[in-house]
């Protein structure tokens, strides 16, 4: 079950990144939607000591939010550095 909310939540938070984003290419939405999941559940699995398959800890559920926020906004900060240059 704890895979299964990992995953929702990175999908969900790398589809609102590239809503506030204002990104149109599919593969760029594409691209941050993976990249939050992956994110997301690497995290969490770090934070829940591995365990993913079971429930899922408050603290790995947080690690897992913060983590994908934090990546997200580097991927656009770099995006948008690569764009300009």
């Amino acid at each position: 079950m704890a895979l299964l909310v990992l995953i929702l939540l990175g999908a969900t938070l790398g589809w609102l990144a590239s809503i506030l984003a204002r990104t149109e290419s599919p593969r760029d939405i594409l691209r941050q939607i993976g990249l939050g999941l992956v994110v997301a559940v690497v995290a969490g699995e770090i934070a829940n000591q591995g365990t993913v398959i079971g429930s899922l800890s408050l603290l790995g559920l947080g690690v897992a939010l913060a983590a994908c926020i934090v990546a997200l906004v580097l991927y656009h900060a770099l995006a948008r550095r690569r764009a300009g240059a």
